[in-house]
């Protein structure tokens, strides 16, 4: 007699299966690096703000570091003080990378991308100097054309979510690079200038539709109809709301920073996917899990993981440089 009891059909999937993998990639990338410079990688942490997050953040960073080979230089610093910080470790040569633990000044966006900026471009980690930005936005993979020896660096939780996506199979691996998530619809809730937007655009180069919803509405991000542009487009959806792009979404990305905020469960469509990146639980955990095919309640680990990816790449695009300038 066949049993009466309906399995659950969600499977939750933690930051720590996901990030394994990827740090297998990098300790793999880190031995083919120190062949060539055997010196242990640096990286340099810059923390200047009073958020517990940050601080949880800075000691994952710190512990992950340390297990896989890298060296990790925590500097606590006064925010008035930050950018003669930043400079000193720009011109010192024992680093590799730098890390900024953002926001810095509360409602202040243009004072943070100031000190964005003053991150050496050769040094820049989390992919946020405006060359790396521009490329992002532009979908152009490389720091150099034509030679392309130099990979451009990608923001890291956005890069994160999308190795998690791929990670979940999402991504669609028969497709070509660039057009996997082809017939897939994301809501992403979040349009930060360092998380949320970098992510709508990363999601829609690669093909996806994307709602990007923040509190000033929604944008569409998408390459146009069968994907006939070569980077994505932003349309205003004027009077639209997450009533409007849940229901259409095959996959619901949250990262709004209040503990109050919580992702309505009855409007997400039945075998959703549901990804976590605030600090904050975006979604009702018991609840979500009634209605989602997956859901990844977070995804920090994933993001140092990649932090760790992003350094190693740096290290190989200036020995790249180095090569060059040999020749």
């Amino acid at each position: 007699m066949a049993s009466t009891n309906v399995p659950k059909t969600c499977k939750v999937i933690l930051a720590d299966t996901i990030a394994k993998k990827l740090l297998g990639e990098v300790h793999e990338m880190l031995v083919k690096t120190q062949s060539e410079r055997p010196a242990k990688p640096t990286l340099a942490a810059f923390l200047a703000n009073d958020d517990p997050a940050a601080a949880q953040y800075a000691e994952w960073s710190k512990k992950t570091c340390e297990e896989n080979g890298f060296a990790f230089d925590l500097h606590r610093v006064d925010k008035e003080n930050l950018e003669e910080a930043i400079v000193a470790a720009n011109n010192d040569d024992a680093v590799d990378g730098i890390i900024v633990y953002y926001p810095i000044w509360t409602n202040n966006q243009q004072q943070d991308r100031y000190i964005q900026e003053t991150v050496a471009l050769s040094k820049d980690v989390e992919g946020l100097c405006h060359t790396h930005l521009f490329n992002m936005y532009h979908n152009a993979r490389f720091l150099d054309p034509p030679a392309n020896r130099k990979k451009s660096i990608l923001p890291c939780t956005p890069l994160a979510i999308v190795k998690a996506l791929e990670h979940l199979q999402i991504y669609n691996p028969i497709l070509a690079h660039g057009n996997r998530l082809f017939g897939k619809t994301v809501t992403v809730i979040n349009r930060s200038e360092v998380n949320g937007r970098p992510l709508a655009a990363l999601l829609a180069n690669d093909g996806a539709t994307v709602y990007s919803v923040d509190i000033t509405g929604v944008q569409l991000f998408s390459r146009g109809s069968g994907l006939k542009q070569p980077r994505h487009q932003v349309l205003d959806k004027e009077g639209w709301g997450l009533k409007d792009v849940l229901p259409l979404s095959d996959v619901v990305i949250g990262g709004v920073p209040v503990e109050s905020f919580k992702v309505p469960t009855d409007l997400i469509r039945d075998g959703a996917v549901c990804v976590n990146f605030s600090s904050y639980r975006n979604f009702d955990g018991p609840a979500v899990k009634e209605k989602a095919s997956i859901y990844v309640p977070s995804i920090g680990k994933v993001t140092i993981a990649v932090l760790l990816r992003n350094l190693v790449r740096l290290i190989h695009n200036r020995s790249a440089a180095e090569g060059v300038a040999k020749e």
